[in-house]
């Protein structure tokens, strides 16, 4: 079982930022409109970045240092991780 931080776009362009320890299952909770109320509303959701690490402590830093990019920076980083 991994410990992993993924990042989302909405289809109004916001990004989401999550940990999960299922990446599929949380994926298809959100695009069920079952994982979070923020992303809900802002279906239909695409998975477009994520990092897996080996204990949650380290996702979880991973995660609010996401939370903490501008949108600028984070479409940078995904525009990185499309292209790696």
């Amino acid at each position: 079982m991994g410990n992993y931080v993924y990042m989302l776009r909405c289809a109004d362009g916001s990004f989401y930022s999550g940990y999960t320890v299922n990446l599929a299952r949380r994926l298809a909770a959100h695009q069920a409109g079952k994982a979070s109320k923020c992303t809900r509303s802002r279906l239909p959701v695409e998975l477009v970045y994520w990092q897996s690490f080996e204990t949650k402590g380290e996702a979880l830093s991973r995660e609010a240092e996401l939370k903490k990019l501008s949108h600028q920076e984070k479409a940078e980083l995904i525009s990185k991780f499309s292209a790696g």
